[in-house]
């Protein structure tokens, strides 16, 4: 019976720790002196905007870490897609050959922290009197933890601890084409409402005898795109109020809300007024053509929006002369606006030679300093991290020049950066837990299905809704979500699997136990 129980026990260890994740032994101790004499080569996995202006940014970055560290070389392998990093580095943690650096989400982070340690955990290292930041034995000028935006900083922590720095900040801007949108006899409010879009999209659609499009002259006119679907669902049930998730990776979003949205989409959708990036492509493209009036897309895109876009992807002679104003995301309620934070952060990966890990920590604060921070923000309407850089004389005088010129003082990249500094306070983030990058994708899938459906002469009704959503949980297996870690710290509720599996573990065990008693009872018996 002993070894019956023992035997059980482990496997019962065993099991719980593979359904519930590992907590690995590889953690990080910081060394006390940083080796200069040791050779290391780290990579690190970044991504740019097919923007070579961006891609010499890092490389330059490398380059002069490599001068204060000569012993340090810094290998650089550049992406054109978060989600590629996202599964090149889950298809690398079995191998151990995660980069050192990498360019990542929140969400993606507590992805790669279910198996063991892979990310290394910040707290201390931020904290080092040496090496942390602002340290005192470092060789180039970081910014103190207070320099960072705290609200930035505070996205970066899953549970009670930090996984990354903020890199660059982004949010949502709807760029307007102002020129039709006057011509149709409408005003552009201070604050943009989803009825005011609404409204002005479905009267964007009335054609001539010729079928012409009445407000542009052309055959094709898509008035409102949206290009992430993922954000344009978790903005608009944030800004009911409604349920998307919470902190334990309890799923919430499959809501009252969520079928009041997505009607509203099945009916602009059916009427072509509004479309979505994945059905009809960039917005920006339309918009520049005089074939959009409200393209939403990331401030880190404004310089492929409007007539004199320096990165525009269409011909000039497609481009369609007209003025261009850059506004936060449509409201339900303008005196509560809400808008997503966005943009990415940098993670280290744990190593087993301890000096290689620290050398990719001060690699990644060096990417906080003001000659990186300032010259990345100037590519697009992204905005520094740290109030160093932010309110540095520098970034001040490059927002002045808006307007100089089409490149670096593009006026629509400007105000992008202008409008997301205004409304900072106004951003928010989702919660992060191992699966929520999953349910970022089943919230925009959601919006995709219902545009397509009703395109296809589909009855979207609760009937469909219901289907979708049995749909959503079993694509993105969201019946297997847990949180990585809760506000205590610790591992969070467990999944449903595992839950069935310790309950299976626990009746076997009683029934192992029952059998022995049994067979002793049985032995006392026949002794007698």
């Amino acid at each position: 019976m002993k070894k019956s129980l023992y035997m059980l026990f482990l496997m019962f260890c065993l099991l719980l720790t593979g359904c519930h994740g590992s907590k690995g032994s590889r953690t990080f101790e910081i060394p006390s002196e940083f080796d200069t004499n040791e050779k290391i080569e780290l990579t690190f996995w970044a991504k740019n905007d097919t923007n070579v202006t961006q891609s010499r940014i890092y490389e330059k970055a490398a380059e002069d870490f490599s001068k204060l560290y000569p012993n340090v070389k810094v290998n650089i392998r550049l992406y054109t897609d978060y989600g590629k990093i996202y599964n090149d580095v889950i298809t690398n943690i079995s191998t151990n050959t995660t980069p050192n650096v990498c360019i990542t989400y929140p969400d993606h982070i507590a992805t790669y922290l279910t198996g063991n340690e892979t990310v290394v955990k910040l707290d201390d290292l931020m904290d080092d009197e040496k090496y942390g930041l602002n340290g005192s034995e470092l060789r180039f000028d970081s910014p103190a933890k207070d320099e960072i935006v705290a609200s930035f900083l505070n996205e970066c922590r899953i549970g009670d601890s930090f996984y990354a720095l903020p890199f660059m900040r982004s949010t949502e801007a709807c760029y307007i084409n102002k020129t039709y949108v006057e011509a149709m006899g409408y005003e552009i409010p201070e604050q943009l409402t989803w009825d005011f879009v609404w409204e002005v999209s479905e009267a964007a659609t009335k054609k001539d005898a010729d079928g012409n499009f009445l407000v542009n002259g052309q055959k094709t006119m898509i008035p409102f795109i949206y290009k992430s679907t993922d954000n344009m669902m978790i903005s608009m049930l944030k800004q009911k109020n409604a349920g998307y998730s919470d902190e334990n990776g309890n799923i919430l979003i499959f809501n009252d809300t969520t079928r009041e949205i997505l009607r509203t989409v099945a009916e602009h959708a059916g009427s072509y007024a509004f479309s979505t990036f994945k059905i009809s492509s960039y917005p920006g493209n339309f918009l520049n053509a005089g074939q959009c009036l409200f393209a939403i897309d990331s401030t880190a895109g404004a310089s492929w929006m409007g007539s004199d876009a320096p990165l525009s992807d269409i011909s000039e002679d497609k481009i369609v002369d007209f003025e261009t104003v850059v506004k936060p995301i449509p409201q339900f309620d303008t005196d509560n606006p809400k808008m997503i934070s966005q943009g990415p952060s940098v993670c280290i990966f744990n190593k087993q030679d301890p000096q290689v890990v620290l050398a990719s920590w001060l690699f990644a604060q060096y990417l906080l300093t003001n000659g990186t921070q300032i010259a990345y923000a100037q590519t697009e309407g992204y905005i520094p991290v740290t109030t160093k850089a932010g309110e540095s004389a520098e970034y001040r005088e490059y927002l002045a020049g808006c307007g100089k010129d089409n490149d670096l003082y593009y006026d629509v990249k400007i105000k992008a950066a202008e409008m997301l500094m205004e409304n900072t306070e106004n951003t928010f983030v989702t919660p992060v837990f191992n699966g929520s990058a999953s349910l970022r994708d089943a919230a925009g899938q959601m919006i995709e299905n219902t545009a397509k459906a009703v395109r296809r002469k589909q009855t979207v009704d609760d009937k469909f809704m219901d289907t979708m959503f049995d749909d959503m949980v079993s694509l993105y297996h969201l019946d297997q979500i847990s949180a990585v870690k809760t506000e205590n710290g610790d591992l969070g509720p467990l999944p449903g699997p595992a839950v069935a599996l310790i309950v299976a573990l626990i009746a076997a065990w009683m029934i192992i136990i029952g059998i022995n008693i049994k067979d002793i009872i049985k032995k006392r018996k026949a002794e007698k």
